[in-house]
């Protein structure tokens, strides 16, 4: 257990920020940084969370130390060429001002290497879609919806369905998550998988990209 994957575990910023520079300076691969310590530390961190040893404050410190090692980092994986496992397009359907949810799942993707844009709360389907075009011919292209209100749901059908209408549909990867939505629902709609905590979205996303 290295002192980075600590650092990031107990969401010690400033001590995450010395560990990987300090890695950097004694010549570490980038890519060995970001696979062997900090990805590794964030899935602890999922386990922890899942079992109930980790609440919301704890993620939410370890997501954060790990945004600052990513922003020291990203320059030298870009340099190197290291690719990130794929793009996520997240958001919170129209109609629903919740993100808390969506913004620990943005979190942790972007802890497990997954490039992520953040389309914020009540998107609309015009905006993901509009996004969607943006991207298309990207490889590995996932669209996270979140819902928290079982009247929002229903938005996350209808965008589906407009994908499918404009021929969208196979160029993107569809995972939806939120309080009431289940895998059942999931499936009714055509999404491609439902998960149920940061943890296991982070394990769907690198299965829908795998």
């Amino acid at each position: 257990m290295s002192e980075l994957f600590t650092a990031v575990v107990k969401g010690d910023i400033a001590g995450t920020i010395k560990e990987v520079n300090k890695c950097i300076a004694e010549g570490i691969a980038p890519k060995s940084i970001l696979e062997e310590h900090l990805i590794p530390a964030m899935g602890e961190v999922g386990r922890l969370f899942d079992e109930d040893e980790y609440f919301v404050p704890d993620l939410m410190l370890s997501s954060n130390a790990m945004k600052e090692a990513m922003k020291i980092l990203d320059p030298h994986l870009k340099q190197s060429g290291t690719a990130k496992r794929g793009t996520v397009l997240i958001g919170t359907v129209q109609g629903d001002m919740h993100d808390i949810g969506k913004n620990l799942v943005a979190s942790m993707l972007e802890g497990n290497g997954f490039a992520v844009k953040d389309l914020g709360i009540s998107t609309s389907a015009d905006k993901f879609i509009q996004e969607i075009r943006k991207s298309e011919g990207e490889s590995h292209l996932v669209l996270a919806l979140s819902a928290l209100l079982t009247t929002t749901m229903p938005q996350m059908k209808k965008l589906i369905d407009r994908l499918q209408t404009e021929g969208l549909r196979d160029s993107v990867k569809i995972m939806i998550g939120g309080a009431p939505v289940s895998e059942e629902y999931s499936r009714e709609i055509g999404a491609d998988g439902y998960s149920d905590s940061a943890y296991s979205a982070v394990q769907l996303a690198i299965k829908l990209v795998s």
